[in-house]
């Protein structure tokens, strides 16, 4: 039974997992609003009349919060605080039978592909013309920008493929007018993302495009910083270096996940490269770009790694000093190459494994921002929390890597939004502090 009067036509679009989902969701946003629907992301106003959850189906903790969610939004329906309860993203394309079967609530359940059926059931029309036209909802001075869709990659472990389809680069004449609607929009920076950066335009262009599409987004007025996320280690196209030497706006910034080092766990992964070319690639990377803050990913626990594969892994991760590192756990995924082999890691060992990686990681980001104190920076400021202002440098992503706090004083005028110059005053383990020059 209906408690309260909802809001017809408004909609609440609740958004789970990666950077490559949130442009999504601001897409969808997008063609909502052109069609006259009210459309907030994640709003705390308690009178939508739709919910739509863009959900995560990567691994196994993904996956878990993306079920929460939805049977927190089934129970709102049944208790008359929504009427429509929607669900689209990875999840809903990879298991889209199984949840139709357990959670029949949901009124329709749609794949990464489907929003033009997804509107439709809304008696909405997907407005060509819109395409690459978005709803941020990031701060407007940066945005998350998807170059392909997709991936060919055989990696074991990942079940991307499965949800996201094979690689599908954007036209690099498309990707320069989004570029342009975003930046007289008042975007500064431009975060490219991508199953896999490094393929970018073998589809479409039969060569890797992926310095070209750099180097002309590079002279669009108004984009300050361009950051590159996920690139593939195995043929990375190094000219991409020299358009980062050259170009002022492309921060000296690589995502490169490399997920393991040992031999036998690179073979098993299917990475299509070696521990030797993996410590070459690194080393001609910052040999060609000296000052480059290099971010990857690692996972611990894969199936069949060995305490001499760990201890391989945390001796590397000693030497290479990599100015950021994340690690995953590793998840048993049905239907990929690796789900054939046994999960003979127990979760606590992966886990062990993984926090030793991290503490290692935390000594030398605590070593490395020492450097840093007494030293200037620019820095993008994103946010306000009580005296202090948040930002970043261009070694520096959005929500992964570490951020500058500023204390105001009663003097001081910038913005969210503004770049400035600041002095580091102090800095600990992933935080700098520092004040305005």
């Amino acid at each position: 039974m209906k408690t309260k009067t909802l809001k017809k036509n408004k909609v609440n679009v609740i958004t789970l997992g990666c950077s490559k989902n949130i442009v999504d969701s601001e897409v969808m946003m997008g063609q909502l609003k052109a069609n006259k629907f009210e459309v907030e992301h994640e709003g705390e106003s308690d009178d939508h009349q739709i919910v739509i959850i863009n959900t995560c189906g990567f691994v196994d903790n993904a996956k878990q919060e993306s079920i929460d969610t939805i049977l927190r939004y089934v129970e709102a329906k049944k208790d008359g605080a929504v009427e429509k309860v929607y669900v689209t993203g990875c999840l809903s394309e990879r298991y889209k039978k199984d949840l139709e079967k357990e959670i029949p609530e949901v009124d329709s359940y749609f794949g990464t592909r489907d929003l033009p059926k997804l509107l439709k059931t809304l008696k909405a029309n997907y407005m060509q013309e819109l395409v690459g036209e978005r709803l941020l909802t990031t701060p407007q001075h940066f945005a998350y920008f998807k170059i392909s869709e997709g991936c060919d990659r055989p990696c074991s472990f990942c079940a991307i493929p499965l949800m996201r389809g094979k690689h599908v680069s954007v036209k690099i004449e498309e990707l320069l007018m989004r570029a342009k609607t975003l930046a007289n929009k008042g975007t500064k920076e431009l975060l490219l993302i991508a199953q896999d950066l490094t393929y970018y335009g073998l589809d479409i262009y039969k060569k890797r495009e992926l310095a070209n599409l750099i180097d002309k987004l590079s002279d669009v007025e108004g984009i300050d910083w361009i950051r590159l996320h996920y690139a593939f280690p195995s043929g990375f196209p190094m000219e991409v270096l020299d358009v980062m030497n050259k170009k002022s706006n492309v921060c000296k910034y690589l995502d490169m996940p490399l997920q393991h080092i040992s031999d036998n766990m690179l073979t098993s992964m299917r990475r299509g490269i070696t521990k030797q070319k993996t410590i070459d690639l690194v080393s001609k990377i910052r040999d060609k770009v000296p000052g480059i803050a290099l971010r990857t990913t690692l996972i611990a626990g894969y199936p069949g790694e060995t305490e001499k594969d760990h201890e391989e892994m945390l001796e590397w991760v000693s030497n290479t000093k990599f100015e950021r590192l994340g690690i995953f756990t590793y998840s048993h995924e049905e239907n990929t190459h690796a789900h054939l082999l046994k999960d003979d890691v127990a979760e606590k060992i992966k886990r062990k494994r993984a926090d030793a990686v991290m503490a290692i990681q935390q000594e030398i980001s605590f070593k490395l921002n020492q450097e840093k104190i007494g030293k200037n920076f620019k820095v993008l400021f994103d946010k306000k929390e009580g005296d202090f202002l948040i930002g970043r440098t261009e070694f520096d992503s959005p929500d992964v890597d570490n951020e500058v706090l500023v204390k105001l004083k009663h003097d001081d005028y910038v913005r969210l939004g503004d770049f400035a110059d600041v002095r580091i005053t102090d800095a600990n383990d992933f935080d700098l502090f520092g004040e305005l020059i």
